[in-house]
């Protein structure tokens, strides 16, 4: 086996692991609320969120496009694969992909062990970028496509992420406001039971919608390492195989839960009412399905958490942890820049060693800084359990440690 498709191999298997955690860091962007109210046990919810993460993922290709096309610029003006990036069996661009996801997992890894839940989406494009401006410099990255469209990382990546979660705090927050003003005269009891069988299929909408806007992200990836490779060269169009794959990571990292995540957006945020997590379901998949089919990379856990403010700003006396909320607005702003941070590093370490020895090392950096901080989690554990406890301080992100054995 050549030392290019050896670097191939670890670039597919670590992009599958970026799926896999994107899948559980993004569990609680569909079912926190459903969790938080009683609407669903949490093991049922985070299954039945993961088997629909599998089957959105089949449902376009617009967003996974969008990765291959629009954050490096691999091709000439014909669509063609550029003859430097294909020299060497595309070593240069395998290790900018690679360091790229590297820095995606390592911000993934760290915001999941401090319950924040950060974007994912903007974990992978800041690594891919910081690895890109390392290899190639400012000119390698595909800032803006050819100006005849939203296009690039500005249009398709940037603009989404300022904008969504807006949209969705003031869809949610009018959602809320109308639907307590419609059932102001129903008694509670009777509103929140009705309103928790809505959230199952609101929660269930969020969780397709999501398989058609991340598993895409992965795709899109594997495919532009592949273009690297010289085994792929349809720009427009997504081999199977990996369609298939990066559905089940996804499924998989979501069935497993991000339950530091869960409990962030579930309990942190917000104290949230049934007809409250309802409407924030199902604004978060109005705007996430709408960006999915116009091929915008958007930030789902930014749409999420933009609607569970909405929801708290929507309901008359409700308590809104603005503490909390800060914090996540804080690791919003900073998630792009240190994921690019670490691609840049992780891209610098590899191409010093050079070659496939290179590759082996950041893999290997992967491997050591994951497996430290799951160790580290293990010290104050939340599963499925504890996710519901009670909130204890209103302005502390960290997860508090739990009376009970982690299972």
């Amino acid at each position: 086996m050549t030392p290019e498709l050896v670097i191939l191999g670890l670039v597919v298997v670590t992009a599958l692991a970026f799926d896999f955690t994107n899948g559980f860091h993004d569990t609680g962007n569909a079912m926190a609320t459903s969790i938080a109210t009683g609407a669903l046990r949490p093991k049922v919810a985070v299954a039945l969120s993961g088997t629909l993460n599998l089957v959105g993922a089949f449902l376009s290709v617009e967003v996974a496009l969008t990765v291959t096309n629009a954050v490096i610029k691999v091709q000439d003006s014909d669509g063609a694969p550029r003859e430097q990036f294909l020299a060497d069996g595309g070593q240069a661009l395998l290790l900018i992909i690679l360091a790229g996801l590297v820095g995606g997992i390592l911000w993934n890894l760290l915001t999941w062990l401090l319950g924040l839940p950060s974007s994912s989406s903007h974990a992978l494009f800041g690594g891919l970028v910081g690895a890109t401006i390392a290899g190639l410099g400012l000119s390698g990255v595909n800032w803006a496509g050819d100006g005849s469209k939203l296009d690039g990382v500005v249009g398709k990546v940037l603009l989404p992420a300022l904008l969504s979660p807006v949209i969705a705090l003031v869809v949610a927050a009018v959602g809320t406001w109308l639907i307590h003003r419609i059932t102001d005269g129903v008694t509670e009891r009777y509103r929140e039971s009705g309103f928790r069988w809505g959230q199952i299929g609101s929660a269930s909408l969020v969780s397709l919608a999501h398989g058609t806007n991340d598993a895409q992200k992965t795709m899109g990836v594997i495919t532009l390492a592949l273009i690297a490779s010289g085994e792929w060269s349809d720009t427009g169009s997504i081999p199977f195989w990996v369609k298939l794959s990066c559905a089940l990571a996804i499924a998989l990292g979501t069935y497993l839960g991000g339950w530091r995540i869960i409990r962030t957006l579930g309990k942190g945020l917000v104290e949230i009412s049934s007809p409250q997590g309802m409407a924030a379901e199902s604004s978060s998949a109005a705007v996430i399905l709408a960006s999915s089919h116009l091929g915008f990379a958007l930030s789902t856990t930014h749409v999420a958490t933009g609607s569970i403010l909405g929801t708290g700003i929507g309901k008359r006396g409700a308590e809104v942890r603005w503490g909390v909320a800060g914090r996540m607005v804080l690791a919003w702003m900073i998630t792009f820049p240190m994921a690019a941070v670490a691609g840049a590093v992780t891209w610098w370490i590899g191409n010093l060693v050079g070659g496939l020895p290179g590759a082996l090392a950041v893999f290997a950096i992967l491997v050591g800084l994951s497996s430290a901080m799951y160790v580290r989690s293990r010290r104050a554990p939340v599963d499925h359990s504890n996710v519901n406890d009670d909130w204890e301080g209103a302005t502390s992100t960290s997860v508090p440690a739990p009376a009970t054995t982690a299972g």
